[in-house]
């Protein structure tokens, strides 16, 4: 990653994977399907992977002593949890749908669902 976007030091690559992407990911896509699978509003997806995204910046600070303060690092680790968050939120209310009220709507692709009879 360009230094100017996300300050690290020289192992920063494996850092951001090994503590954004694969732990943050997966709590960002289990907080997504937790909150589709209680039936919550979509508005609460960037409320709660805006949180994660600061714990996880927290960590990069407290663990590998990053920046705690800079933008861009946080900008990027939003931008991650905010994908899995929002993607495992539209999964996990695709299936749902198509399994709680097959007789009303039947998949149509990964990420929607149509009324069944239609298209």
């Amino acid at each position: 990653m360009p230094d100017w976007l996300y300050d690290c030091g020289p192992n920063g690559l494996w850092v951001f994977l090994l503590l954004t992407v694969i732990p943050g990911g997966a709590a960002a896509w289990a907080t997504g399907r937790a909150i589709a699978g209680t039936w919550r509003p979509l508005w609460q997806v960037p409320v709660y992977g805006l949180l994660l995204a600061a714990a996880v910046r927290f960590l990069h600070f407290a663990l590998f002593e990053e920046p705690l303060s800079a933008p861009g690092n946080f900008v990027v680790s939003a931008a991650v949890l905010l994908s899995a968050t929002a993607l495992g939120y539209r999964l996990e209310r695709v299936r749902a749908m198509i399994t709680q009220y097959d007789w009303l709507y039947a998949a149509a692709g990964r990420l929607g669902w149509r009324r069944v009879g239609e298209g």
